[in-house]
């Protein structure tokens, strides 16, 4: 059986590192839930690993596609989404925390389904987004590896390191979009010319 063209194509490395990343949500899911902090922190580490090497490896292997595109930033926001929701859970005390980042991932994954649904592309990931990002997981991983390894559940540590990530968080939502605001308003000079 022959699989088309475009299938194909879209078959490549980054992809399936943006798909794997989305399928290790379920097993990443239960074992934060059920207190395996242990096997969490691990999953969490590859997690965050296909989330660097998807764009790394596209831009190095010239595996960019439309595809990825779409699939690399919402595959990260629902990641984002479903950790801090399942750490929430755990540590109920970084509840405003959680509602902030909530707040931001939702707004970010409208404002790109909105951008997608005009035909235009989603806004490329910047530096900082990827800083926050990447705190994002390192705050994760302390917070997993305190309980994991040492069994300390520091409310302290973990509001501390959710605090650093909210900031960064918000400040990337700040930038964000001031360029989503900027494509929109070019859009309609445009459509009034």
């Amino acid at each position: 059986m022959k699989l088309p063209g475009k299938t194909l194509k879209n078959l490549t490395i980054p992809n399936i590192l943006s798909i794997l990343r989305l399928v290790l949500l379920f097993p990443l899911s239960k074992l934060i839930l059920q207190d395996r902090f242990y096997e969490a922190g691990k999953l969490l580490v590859i997690s965050a690993l296909t989330d660097f090497l998807d764009g790394f490896l596209a831009r190095i292997l010239h595996q960019q596609t439309k595809l990825g595109m779409i699939l690399d930033p919402i595959s990260d926001k629902i990641t984002i989404l479903t950790v801090i929701i399942c750490i929430g859970i755990k540590i109920p005390q970084i509840g405003p925390f959680v509602a902030i980042l909530i707040t931001k991932e939702v707004c970010m994954l409208c404002a790109g389904a909105w951008l997608m649904k005009i035909k235009y592309t989603p806004l490329k990931a910047k530096w900082y987004g990827k800083i926050a990002t990447v705190f994002f997981y390192f705050s994760l991983w302390v917070i997993v590896t305190f309980k994991a390894l040492w069994d300390i559940e520091s409310q302290f540590v973990a509001i501390v390191m959710m605090s650093i990530t909210t900031l960064l968080m918000v400040y990337a939502l700040v930038r964000y979009s001031r360029e989503f605001f900027e494509i929109v308003r070019r859009i309609r000079s445009v459509k009034k010319k």
